[in-house]
């Protein structure tokens, strides 16, 4: 396929951010990064070393302990879904429990975390052929991306939606607990000191609060087709 761009979708949480850069990836046979996997695998490494205690942190723990931190993705065939190995183990389970979630955007606002991430995110940007997704994709980690897409939703609609997926997977937690989760978050995302959640100037903003995800991928095709000249 010629004319391969560098797509960059950004949003708040629960907004199936994940779900249509993966879609989006397939269906351009392009490869797929989940930057917030990242900052997950980061933060179980801090929970796991006892970085983390009672919902707070060590920062000088933390910093001292990333150089000893290493995050790759496999493509499992089995699933046909890309996988998060932490320092060489698979965690993509681990770290979508929900107290991961609930610890991750803390951990995420530390900049020496972004800075080691945002490099790492870079390098994957050699050949184009990318989707990625997460909180600052388009405002800084790829500023010059062909593509740039800002996703919202109705906040109780993503909280519903976080509330059926934890459900389906076997966790216990309530609507409460997910609205509050989910305002923790989009507080601690926007108002970081780096790089906060904010939208690209350039960026197309896309609402999914009424729309399935067969619809968002039609929308997102035909905006990268675009970009592509095809």
């Amino acid at each position: 396929m010629k004319g391969k761009i560098t797509i960059a979708i950004d949003g708040f949480s629960s907004c199936g951010k994940s779900t249509l850069a993966k879609a989006l990836a397939r269906a351009l046979n392009y490869k797929y990064i989940d930057s917030g996997a990242m900052y997950r695998a980061v933060t179980l490494y801090a929970l796991d070393k006892g970085i983390i205690k009672d919902g707070h942190f060590d920062h000088d723990f933390l910093v001292h302990a990333l150089p000893d931190i290493t995050i790759d993705f496999h493509f499992n065939p089995k699933n046909q879904k890309s996988e998060t190995l932490l320092n060489g183990v698979n965690v993509e389970d681990k770290i979508r429990l929900g107290e991961i979630s609930s610890l991750v955007s803390p951990i995420s606002a530390v900049k020496e975390v972004r800075t080691k991430l945002v490099e790492l995110q870079r390098s994957y940007d050699e050949h184009k052929g990318l989707v990625m997704d997460g909180r600052d994709i388009g405002t800084n980690v790829f500023p010059k991306a062909e593509l740039k897409i800002f996703m919202t939703a109705d906040p109780e609609v993503r909280a519903m939606r976080r509330f059926e997926e934890l459900t389906a997977k076997g966790y216990h937690t309530t609507m409460v607990d997910v609205r509050t989760n989910l305002a923790e978050r989009d507080h601690i995302d926007s108002t970081r000191v780096d790089n906060p959640l904010t939208r690209a100037e350039d960026a197309i903003i896309l609402d999914n609060t009424d729309l399935s995800p067969e619809e968002q991928l039609e929308f997102a095709l035909d905006l990268a087709k675009s970009r592509m000249n095809l």
